[in-house]
């Protein structure tokens, strides 16, 4: 087989990898924004969504309920993308105990989830230079939702990062690792 073919397979392999993880993202999504839509709903609607929950201490800093609804959709979406990546997306080759893979997937995650509170916050605070204006984005019901628009561009933002790193990282070097462990032992 010609270098070039050699290439051609590993990068089309890749590319591969990249379109399942997109798809299990894109479902995951779906997940983050479903979690996102009962919790606001249960909260009496997105014009809910920056009521205060408590104040940091310390900090001149609030904890408000859109945060809440950022972290508990984020737990339950990566759980689900987590389980579907790895018996989908990244299925091949020996494959590491659950949680030895899970812990550094919630790992990459939270990373991003972190940025990603910072990054909603921003699009959702109204002295931001990033908040999403009116009229096209309110807290009224409807698909002009500023709290869902700023939990779904808030996922699209950090899921390139989700990608490269959880390939290189939780699906390839800890299954190397677990490999290498098992071959020393047996």
């Amino acid at each position: 087989m010609s270098s070039a073919g050699t290439f051609y397979r590993r990068y089309a392999h890749v590319g591969r990898q990249f379109v399942k993880f997109g798809l299990v993202g894109g479902a995951g999504v779906v997940v983050n924004m479903l979690v996102a839509i009962v919790m606001n709903r249960a909260n009496g609607g997105t014009v809910n969504a920056q009521n205060i929950l408590f104040t940091i201490p310390g900090t001149p800093f609030n904890f408000r309920f859109t945060t809440l609804v950022w972290i508990v959709a984020f737990l339950i979406a990566n759980l689900f993308n987590f389980e579907l990546n790895r018996r989908w997306t990244f299925r091949h080759g020996q494959k590491a105990p659950w949680l030895q893979e899970f812990l550094p997937f919630l790992a990459v995650g939270s990373a991003a989830a972190l940025a990603g509170i910072f990054i909603k916050i921003g699009f959702t605070n109204p002295t931001s230079p990033f908040y999403l204006p009116e009229p096209w984005f309110h807290e009224n019901a409807g698909l002009q939702s500023r709290e869902y628009w700023a939990q779904l561009f808030t996922i699209v933002i950090t899921m390139p990062i989700n990608f490269l790193v959880n390939k290189l990282w939780t699906f390839r070097h800890v299954r190397n690792r677990h490999a290498g462990q098992k071959a020393s032992v047996g």
